[in-house]
């Protein structure tokens, strides 16, 4: 099996970035990603160019300033101690401006960034407006925080959500695709994962990945095992399992855009396993769900 597709942890970086996935580099048209490790006190600045980017804390706080030649606006984020106790505020910064990013504290923030063609406004987004989603029961019970959604915070093609999978469970599944336009039944996207996983007692995390051939696009095909840092890059295919080792919980961070005029997730399940979407009811959801919920809207 190839693992063109899988990224270890340090395999995607470049210049500050832990991570510093393109379209360039990931050989595609819309989809980036970039992860920043700050320390106390550390400053980053970057042009935005032809993308609309949302920063969002992965640990810690920042600060997020936009620039451009109207002005500047500053957006103050609370952040979190990481991925696996809070849901996080974040900012969303347009095209053609200087975003900023300044944390006190030090921390590990994502940049999830998508090329587009609208500019919208630079806004905030705070955690208590994100919706927490439990899908899934039994084993493939999961949590999935929609704070950059479709529906749920306007952008003009970027689609980002976190997903948080109990050890030992399975995410992703039924396998599912968004690789061909289908009008209102499937949407063509290119998918980033990145991965986190808690730690049991120092004792890093672990968990597998499976992309499979659709027969459209490049029939990406995956088996990887997945470690805190690594990211795996969906062109196309059915993805699907992610496993998490029991022992440890596993994040991940999907970033998703594409060429659609409709910004919408429209999925197709593979044929073969589409049918265990019908026995969820029958089932509880994993109890250790939700890790978290969102805080409560301030009056």
């Amino acid at each position: 099996m190839t693992s063109a597709y899988h990224l270890p942890a340090g395999h995607a970086s470049g210049g500050p970035y832990l991570v510093d996935v393109t379209p360039g580099s990931a050989g595609w048209d819309y989809s980036s990603l970039r992860v920043l490790e700050l320390p106390p006190g550390g400053r980053h600045s970057f042009d935005t160019g032809d993308s609309e980017w949302i920063v969002l804390p992965l640990r810690g706080a920042c600060t997020v300033t936009s620039a451009d030649r109207h002005g500047h606006v500053t957006f103050p984020l609370l952040g979190r101690d990481d991925v696996f106790r809070a849901v996080s505020d974040f900012a969303y910064v347009p095209r053609d401006a200087r975003t900023t990013v300044v944390s006190a504290g030090g921390g590990r923030f994502a940049l999830a960034g998508a090329r587009c063609d609208r500019r919208l406004p630079a806004r905030y987004g705070p955690a208590s407006s994100v919706p927490v989603e439990l899908r899934g029961t039994g084993g493939s019970s999961r949590q999935v925080n929609n704070f950059g959604a479709a529906g749920v915070f306007a952008c003009d093609r970027l689609i980002a959500v976190e997903v948080i999978t109990p050890g030992g469970n399975w995410s992703s599944f039924p396998p599912h695709k968004h690789d061909e336009h289908r009008p209102g039944e499937e949407s063509v996207l290119e998918e980033i994962y990145y991965f986190e996983f808690a730690d049991h007692e120092g004792t890093p995390g672990l968990g597998y990945q499976r992309v499979s051939p659709s027969g459209h696009g490049r029939n990406t095909d995956v088996l990887a095992e997945v470690r805190g840092g690594d990211v795996v890059l969906i062109p196309d295919g059915w993805h699907g399992p992610s496993m998490a080792v029991p022992g440890h919980h596993m994040y991940y961070l999907n970033v998703m855009a594409g060429p659609e005029a409709e910004r919408a997730w429209l999925i197709r399940d593979h044929p073969d396993h589409a049918w265990v979407r019908g026995t969820w009811p029958e089932q509880p959801v994993d109890p250790r769900l939700p890790l978290y919920t969102a805080p409560e809207k301030s009056s």
